[in-house]
């Protein structure tokens, strides 16, 4: 795999197959997919220490680029960071030079300037972290934190090592996603890990009106009765309303989605005893979900959330590792050369 390859993994792994930078789930294999979640599981530990600390990624600067507005995933990249002993960088893109009318480029080579080793990137525009990636900072690792509606990668993986806990594998696994597909970069993330780890059947639950073009052709099957989509299921992960990005009117209200497809107990009962109830947050209560489900026994809402911290660990060291080994690899060329 070189630099030239036109597969668009040759931007995300190394030529030995490590991961040097985390912009997608597209193109990444089960094992690769898997030694994530492993990496992640030896990671969970360090949050029940007394000094939450490893040495991983000592010396190195890790750099918060949010720019859209985010608490649950920017504080957890943070931790994640600060537990690998980085020092972090949190730019305030309000009021960072590209508000004053530095370009964005301009703003990351300078920033790559300062020794800047990581960049974790989330952005409105659908692509911008495998732009910043390629053409931009190509010696910086890219974390995508979420980019428009493509891909939100470290969430998907977080849920996948939820649902590895709670169920202890994925065959035969029967899991639903409900809500606001259309708008949800979580969910085409969450479709392809499904997808690649073996799970049964991945079913999308929604109105026509909240789903993209062609859905199926992401690799699920789409029920628009909720009734119907509960039954059997293993695993249900409902969507938050993206209100701040819908334009025209999806909907009649948000009462008439709550009584359609919001997940109250009523509905959860449809579906197997032991299914596992999961939201990538933040949650609408009496719109997406009901409080006496959210907070109920099935509920593992809160893992999700201890769990973001170790996914991004794993990530982020092991991309900083692909980067360092493809470092030593072409000075090693060159002096051979």
């Amino acid at each position: 795999m070189t630099a030239n390859d036109p597969s668009p993994n040759h931007l995300q792994l190394t030529r030995d197959g490590q991961l040097r930078h985390f912009l997608t789930l597209d193109g990444l294999d089960r094992a690769l997919l898997t030694d994530i979640l492993d990496t992640a599981d030896s990671f969970i530990e360090v949050g029940e220490r007394t000094i939450k600390k490893v040495p991983l990624l000592r010396g190195r600067t890790v750099v918060n680029l949010f720019f859209e507005s985010s608490t649950r995933t920017r504080s957890t990249f943070e931790l994640a960071a600060k537990r690998l002993s980085a020092d972090v960088l949190n730019l305030d893109i309000s009021t960072s030079a590209t508000s004053k009318g530095e370009s964005l480029s301009d703003t990351l080579l300078n920033l790559e300037a300062m020794a800047s080793d990581m960049f974790v990137v989330r952005h409105s525009q659908s692509g911008a972290p495998h732009f910043i990636a390629e053409s931009v900072t190509p010696g910086v690792a890219i974390i995508n934190a979420g980019d428009g509606r493509h891909a939100h990668p470290t969430q998907a993986m977080l849920d996948m090592l939820t649902i590895r806990q709670h169920k202890g594998r994925f065959e035969g696994l029967k899991v639903a996603i409900v809500g606001d597909v259309l708008h949800s970069r979580v969910a085409r993330s969450q479709i392809r890990a499904l997808n690649e780890l073996g799970a049964a059947e991945v079913r999308i639950i929604a109105p026509g009106t909240l789903l993209p073009r062609d859905v199926e052709s992401l690799g699920c099957k789409v029920e628009y009765d909720m009734s119907r989509g509960m039954k059997d299921l293993d695993v249900v992960i409902m969507l938050r309303l993206q209100k701040e990005r819908m334009e025209g009117a999806l909907l009649p209200s948000e009462r008439e989605f709550y009584r359609l497809y919001g997940l109250n107990q009523e509905k959860l009962a449809l579906a197997h005893p032991e299914c596992i109830v999961m939201h990538p947050g933040p949650i609408n209560r009496g719109v997406e979900i009901e409080s006496a489900v959210a907070d109920g026994p099935q509920s593992v809402i809160l893992n999700q959330v201890t769990n973001g911290i170790a996914i991004r660990m794993a990530v982020m060291s092991m991309a900083m590792g692909g980067q360092i080994a493809e470092r030593q690899q072409k000075s090693s060329e060159r002096a051979q050369a």
